[in-house]
Formats: C-alpha cells, structure tokens, sequence
C-alpha cells in the first residue's frame, strides 16, 4: 500500500516541475458553490460530487475539481499570458468499490495563452510526457473540437445540431440521437404517442386535459416544448453520407499522423471539419517540434468525451495499468473561459497529474 507520505513526496515533485517551467503558484477553496457547477454540468454533477448546505452560502460542493475555479479567478484578475500550477484534495464519489478514491491529491498545470494555443498544447503535453518518464505508461491524445465542427456542419436543424453538442460528452446518448436523427432507429415509443396526440389537438388542449400543473414548469414552456417535437418530427434525416462519416470519426484510432492524412481524406466530403483539421496538422508539427514522435504517438478522435464536459479541443492522457484510471489527463477548455469570464475569453490548455498513481507505479517498480 502507498503510504501518505510517498503520495506527498510526488505531489510536491511534480508541483515543483511545474513551477520551473514558469507556473505561478495558485489555490481554491476545498468548499465550492454549487451553483456554478450545476449551470455547467446540470444535475448530472451531483451524481459525482459530494453536496452539502451551508445556513449563509447556500448549496456547497466539495471541489470535485480544480480547473473550473482556476479558470475563475483568472478571468476575474489574471494576467495574460498566464501559467498556474496547483496542489490539493478533490473529491469524487464512487458508485461501487474499487481501485479509484474518493479523495486524493491532484497536481495540476494550466496555459491561458492566445498567441499560439496548438503550440500551448504541445508545450502542456511535452511538459507532462517528461515529467511522467519512466513509468511505463502509454500517451493517447484526441480532439473532441474535430466532432464537434462536424456536428455544426451537418445538414439539419439547429435544434438537433444543439442537442448533439450537448450530449457529445455522454457517448450513449449522443449515439442513441444520431441513429433517431440519421432514420437509424425509431422514434421512442413515448414520444410516439405524444406526437400522435399532437397531431389530433393542438398544446392547449391537451394542457387542459390533463392534470392540474405541478412544478415549475408554465403552460408557455410546455406548449413550446411540444411546438419543438413536433418541428423535430417533421425534420428530414441526416444524410446517410453525412452520418456514416460522423460515426467514421468518433471510432477513429490511429497514429497521429496517419489519423491526420485520413482527416485530410474526408475533409472535401465533411468541408466543416477543415479548420479543425489545419489546427491538428499545427498541433503535430509543434509536438515534433518538442520530440515527440507524431508517427507512433496514438490518436483516439473521442478521447475525452466520458470526463468532465469542458474539453472542446485537444485532449490527451497517459494511462497505465487497465485497472487504473489514467495517470495523467487534460485537453483544452477554450469555451469554459468564455462561459466563466462574462463576455472575455481567452484560448486556454491544462492538465492533471495524480500523485498517488504515480508513487504507486514506482513503489511497483521498486518491488
């Protein structure tokens, strides 16, 4: 068993590597607001984060995470460019027993730079590849920004482009749409129904049939919400072409390069995607430009989309042994800055490192 003090040791080792590399010092309050969470993330949160109530600042969360105050208190004051390190406790709650805590330390290392992000994220990713030396584990990296520009240039409406993105971070929802939207699978057989009752009489009436209202939803949100199925329902399907593209990039998994010269195959059928594309093509050259091999460094194009839901670029992870989770993990945040920052943004890179999986891994090695 990895004792405390080793944890500490490599928290303070990797805090201390973060620091040389030009990071200024920074730290959250353990008590967070809830608030701000379940704007971000909706109820889903409270799934995995510890809630409390505080009798003056209301509903409290135990900092799940460091990345959403950080980007906070940088847009409320920061300088730019900036750096920051960190070092502290989150929690999260599990929902059996197993190899991952509740509680542990997490050290962590974030780039709010404008001027070059793709070269920002080869510099986190280096960063992180040296600091992790040594361990055995394998580096992945994804850009969940390449799904979603091909999301926003599919050929539907905007109401189903939106909920696409919404649920592009819960890959069995986002698949469940696509096969209702691309003709793929049947319309639920409650929602079925409800269309057929649309069809016979219009919101008002069938408001007025039913049971007197209770919470907190109004008869306008109601009617609108009805008015939404029914367009939905009439909508033409994702183009064939168009979807089995779609579901092309989210199984994609190759080298980098390779995953590259495929994207560049399909841009002229999915044109959305060429920007993204070109910001990939950047992001190698500046990962070479740092030693990396591109042409062995793995690509998984939906790397990232089952953790926390502000990655909407680059995303990378350095994992071990399969009954870990990831040693090290982080990608880029750009539109959490503009949500947080009340109108300012600013392109913006991180990652986290777990210290007690990396005191673990070489008190393995030692063994």
């Amino acid at each position: 068993m990895t004792t405390k003090p080793a944890i500490r040791a490599e928290a303070e080792r990797l805090y201390a590597a973060f620091l040389a590399a030009g990071a200024v010092p920074v730290d959250t309050d353990i008590l967070q607001p809830a608030e701000t969470l379940l704007d971000l993330y909706g109820e889903d949160i409270r799934a995995r984060a510890y809630v409390t109530h505080d009798p003056l600042r209301g509903e409290m969360m135990l900092r799940p995470d460091f990345t959403v105050p950080v980007v906070q208190a940088h847009m409320a004051h920061g300088a730019d460019p900036a750096r920051y390190a960190y070092m502290g406790e989150v929690f999260r709650k599990q929902d059996h027993l197993g190899t991952r805590a509740s509680e542990y330390l997490q050290v962590g290392f974030e780039v709010f730079d404008r001027a070059a992000p793709e070269a920002a994220d080869a510099e986190v990713f280096a960063l992180f590849s040296q600091c992790l030396q040594g361990l055995g584990l394998r580096a992945v990296t994804g850009d969940i920004g390449i799904l979603m520009a091909a999301v926003r240039g599919l050929d539907t409406t905007p109401r189903r482009k939106t909920a696409l993105l919404r649920h592009i971070w819960r890959p069995k929802r986002f698949r469940a749409l696509l096969d209702r939207f691309a003709g793929r699978a049947p319309t639920p057989p409650a929602r079925a129904q409800l269309l057929e009752k649309l069809a016979k009489g219009s919101p008002a009436d069938l408001i007025a049939a039913a049971a007197p209202l209770i919470g907190l939803r109004g008869e306008d949100e109601i009617a609108a919400r009805a008015a939404a199925l029914i367009e939905d329902a009439s909508a033409k399907p994702i183009a064939a072409t168009e979807a089995a593209l779609l579901y092309d990039l989210l199984g994609l998994q190759a080298p980098a390069e390779a995953a590259l010269d495929h994207l560049r195959g399909i841009t002229p059928l999915l044109p959305a995607i060429a920007g993204a594309v070109d910001r990939f093509a950047t992001r190698l050259a500046a990962l070479k430009a740092r030693g990396i091999d591109t042409g062995a460094l793995p690509f998984e194009a939906s790397l990232g989309r089952t953790t926390m839901e502000y990655y909407d670029g680059f995303t990378f992870a350095f994992v071990g042994p399969a009954d870990l989770p990831p040693v090290a993990s982080g990608g880029r945040y750009d539109a959490l800055t503009a949500v947080l920052g009340q109108g300012r943004s600013i392109p913006a890179v991180g990652g986290i490192i777990r210290p007690n999986l990396v005191a673990a891994l070489k008190g393995a090695t030692r063994c």
